[in-house]
């Protein structure tokens, strides 16, 4: 890889990686599904001339939209709020996996061994993390975060029908379909969402910003530049960078602590991933294992 491309990529991962724990800081103050609600409406404004042309396959769009944008990003927005960012970026990574063992059903994606290792491990290691063995329960938001990851992996899926379409002409789309559902959602289950985000500071504002140009539009167009140029069994891996750095910034940042179930889960994970990501697929589009791997 030329080393200007890893530096693009490294941006990509920094981006991605200060996003989890910058999130969690932003659902302290504004409820999660209205805060998603903002970021898909500031990403569908700012897109806007990329709205042409409309989808051929619309319905297909809309269920795409509602996999990796409405509904994702509810739930892993609510994981954020009831959970450390530092254990949601590990569970997050779930996505590549799941995205794996749908594309075995679905796909007839022939798995060998080495892969099938990486899943074992990936799941192993977040079982570890979410279990509690003290209250025989789970994290409810690392839940959340589980449940994310996997519907943002049928979302992934589901590109498979997708006939070619311009990524920013897709992330338009997914962004004004994913802000009525959203702000539906938060007025049925949320209380105080305009009061709490016009009391809001200029550090907040700044925080969304960020995750919506920085993070949405140049890490997600970015990443699909690099996709074209290299296979994604080399870019897959260097991803694994984002839950470190997430990881990292929640450490120092928030202050979250770090535990022996997320030190062993994690590195059970990230080693699971890693075999899962570093194996060519057959079957799935590089632009899904994209969206698995960055959400």
């Amino acid at each position: 890889m030329r080393p200007a491309d890893f530096l693009l990529l490294f941006a990509c991962c920094v981006a991605w990686g200060l996003n989890l724990p910058l999130t969690r800081w932003l659902v302290a103050d504004i409820p999660p599904i209205f805060l998603a609600g903002i970021r898909f409406l500031g990403l569908a404004l700012l897109l806007s001339p990329f709205l042409r042309p409309f989808p051929k396959q619309f319905g297909l769009v809309f269920a795409i939209a509602m996999c990796i944008g409405g509904v994702h990003f509810a739930l892993l927005f609510l994981g954020l709020q009831a959970a450390p960012a530092s254990a949601v970026a590990i569970v997050g990574q779930l996505g590549l996996p799941i995205v794996t063992i749908l594309s075995i059903v679905f796909l007839k994606e022939k798995v060998r061994w080495r892969r099938t290792l990486g899943m074992t491990l990936a799941f192993a290691g977040v079982i570890a993390i979410l279990y509690q063995p003290g209250k025989f329960s789970f994290e409810i938001g690392l839940v959340y975060v589980a449940a994310s990851a996997f519907v943002g992996a049928t979302g992934s899926i589901l590109m498979k029908r997708l006939d070619p379409i311009p990524a920013l002409n897709l992330q338009a789309w997914v962004g004004l379909l994913s802000i009525i559902p959203l702000f539906g959602l938060s007025f049925v289950l949320e209380t105080n969402q305009i009061p709490s985000l016009l009391k809001s500071d200029w550090h907040v504002w700044a925080g969304i910003v960020f995750s919506i140009v920085v993070v949405s539009i140049f890490g997600h167009s970015a990443y699909y530049q690099l996709v074209k140029k290299y296979d994604i069994t080399l870019l897959a891996p260097l991803t694994l960078m984002t839950p470190v750095i997430a990881v990292a910034t929640g450490i120092l940042v928030l202050h979250e602590p770090i535990t022996l179930t997320l030190t062993i889960g994690g590195g059970l994970t990230l080693a699971g991933v890693f075999l899962v990501a570093a194996r060519e697929n057959k079957s799935l589009p590089s632009d899904a294992v994209a969206q698995a791997k960055t959400g």
